[in-house]
């Protein structure tokens, strides 16, 4: 893995924070989505955060004040964009991931920078998803915009990741395509002899994550790494599967999952 220095990622977060001008509105949303950016969310007077929608990052301290050139920096970004109720599992798996047992504490090993947005509806979550390439939240895309490598923990029905109904599956895509193939090579060998398939995203284009506007993809090599696994596999991961509940009960394939993940990214 190659030294990011903090001089170049400071640069890349300055970049970042700022949204580009032409983001809300600039872009339909998709048929399913409600609004067509998180600005525009944000902005509706009918949605509040903390009741409708939450947000939750990390982004471990650095410090870089001498001209001399700077050492590694954390480089890693693990987010979620759909957490909560609007796809069940994606936001235990983010902190988990990142390093942070989604119950509290660390899980042991290194800790990664995260951002995960979560409904936190009763119910009808599903109308505050937005599609990866909308994404614009200043603190996700600047998360995004510093690291040199970035995950994306997604959710996703067995029919659209062209499986039948009941399957449990991983899709692996982005444009990170080193990290993809490891990603891909980790998942075949810890679920080797099991029901559960793993696909390259290659093949199911609609969840390809190549698209160079998608937010796992803006590092500043401009490529990440996306995830998405099936409903019927997220709910096995979980004896509770609630919002409330699944930080408390994850079973032996959530952590199989996640330690698969940490491992290829501590060697990759």
């Amino acid at each position: 893995m190659p030294a990011l220095s903090r001089r170049t990622v400071l640069a890349a977060f300055g970049a970042a924070a700022v949204p580009p001008l032409v983001v809300t509105g600039a872009r339909p949303a998709l048929a399913a989505d409600e609004f067509g950016s998180n600005t525009e969310l944000y902005a509706n007077a009918n949605y509040t955060e903390g009741v409708d929608y939450a947000r939750r990052f990390r982004r471990h301290g650095a410090l870089d004040d001498n001209e001399a050139p700077g050492d590694t920096f954390p480089d890693t970004a693990i987010i979620a964009l759909h957490g909560g109720g609007i796809e069940p599992g994606t936001s235990e798996l983010c902190l988990a991931v990142a390093g942070y047992h989604p119950a509290g504490g660390l899980v042991g090993g290194a800790v990664y920078d995260y951002w995960l947005f979560e409904g936190i509806r009763s119910s009808d979550n599903a109308i505050l998803h937005i599609t990866s390439t909308n994404c614009d939240d200043p603190v996700a895309r600047a998360t995004v915009g510093g690291s040199q490598r970035a995950v994306s923990l997604h959710g996703c029905s067995p029919e659209q990741a062209e499986y039948p109904a009941g399957t449990a599956a991983i899709v692996i895509g982005g444009r990170d395509t080193p990290l993809k193939a490891a990603m891909l090579s980790s998942m075949r060998t810890t679920f080797n002899g099991t029901d559960i398939q793993v696909k390259d995203a290659a093949l199911v284009p609609r969840l390809g994550g190549d698209d160079p506007d998608n937010i796992v993809n803006l590092t500043v090599p401009k490529r990440g790494v996306q995830f998405e696994l099936t409903t019927p596999l997220r709910a096995r991961m979980f004896g509770t599967n609630t919002r409330t509940g699944r930080k408390n009960t994850t079973l032996p394939l959530f952590w199989s999952f996640t330690n698969a993940v940490r491992e290829t990214l501590a060697s990759s």
